[in-house]
């Protein structure tokens, strides 16, 4: 069997947008399987300037933040690009976390009601303007899970954990076929495994300080990690936050190491029942840049 590609996460850096869809043109010429834009910056925006530049490389939203605008609004937008996109767009949205709700200083409700409502008006206002595209989910608990199979076309995680894949995978039952699964997963190449680690680290530290990730990071069976996570964290101990995250929990979310260390993880996230791996690249030693150099190295 052929080695399968990756997807590619993909954001517009301030300064650098121009050279982002230089990159889009590159991810396609070079067969990924998909680019797909977290909520850094404007991934609508950068959508349609990818529809534009690429013509047959499925793309989409990993997580648009429902509580940026009208769903009304983004109805409007998602079937504008479905359209021009000729059906490669998918739609991934998402309730976001607590400090990026509470930044924007929005009332909110319980996440799976404002989930719901907020589909089901899209819907209502798409039948205006020929439909949606495929909508993905933003998911990690089990319940927001069911809610994906009964109102989306998919679902996508960020920094799942490997391991509790079988679990999640087995609510969508066997009869949706065509239903899609992604999984965000930051990802460094470098020989210094260690290195490698430290900078994925640095990535999820942020993570481990929401409750609903290390709520599920220990239903994931990871609770000698998340107890000692929390503790540093009513400590205001950063170092021991990071102490805290163990290699095992580590290589369970997240990518790290030499060029087959990372290809093989890849596989075993397809193995997984993952419809599209979304590598997140960073670089030991650059940005952007540097880390997709290293990616497209990986897989020249």
């Amino acid at each position: 069997m052929s080695e399968r590609l990756p997807a590619l996460s993909l954001a517009a850096v301030p300064g650098r947008r121009a050279r982002t869809l230089d990159l889009a043109v590159e991810i396609e010429q070079r067969g990924f399987s998909g680019i797909y834009c977290p909520s850094f910056g404007d991934a609508m925006g950068l959508c349609l300037s990818i529809a534009h530049v690429t013509s047959t490389i499925e793309f989409g939203t990993s997580i648009q933040p429902i509580y940026l605008q009208h769903p009304a609004a983004l109805a409007t937008s998602a079937s504008y690009l479905h359209e021009i996109a000729g059906g490669r767009f998918r739609l991934g949205v998402g309730v976001t976390h607590g400090p990026v709700v509470k930044r924007l200083g929005v009332e909110t409700g319980k996440p799976l009601a404002d989930m719901r409502e907020y589909v089901e008006t899209m819907g209502a206002a798409a039948e205006q303007t020929d439909g949606l595209p495929p909508v993905v989910l933003a998911t990690l608990r089990d319940k927001m899970v069911g809610l994906a199979v009964e109102i989306g076309d998919g679902a996508v995680w960020a920094n799942a954990s490997r391991s509790r894949m079988e679990h999640s995978l087995a609510l969508v039952p066997a009869g949706r076929d065509g239903f899609w699964i992604g999984n965000m997963i930051p990802t460094v190449i470098d020989d210094d495994l260690d290195a490698a680690r430290a900078r994925n680290r640095k990535t999820l530290q942020g993570y481990v300080a929401l409750p609903n990730y290390r709520n599920y990071w220990f239903e994931a069976g990871y609770e000698d990690e998340m107890t000692a996570v929390q503790a540093a964290l009513d400590a205001r101990d950063p170092d021991a936050v990071l102490a805290a995250m163990s290699d095992r929990w580590l290589d369970d979310c997240t990518l790290s190491g030499s060029v087959t260390r990372v290809r093989d993880g890849i596989e075993a996230w397809f193995d997984a029942g993952v419809t599209a791996p979304i590598v997140v690249p960073s670089s030991t030693s650059g940005g952007q840049a540097k880390a997709f150099a290293e990616l497209f190295d990986a897989y020249g």
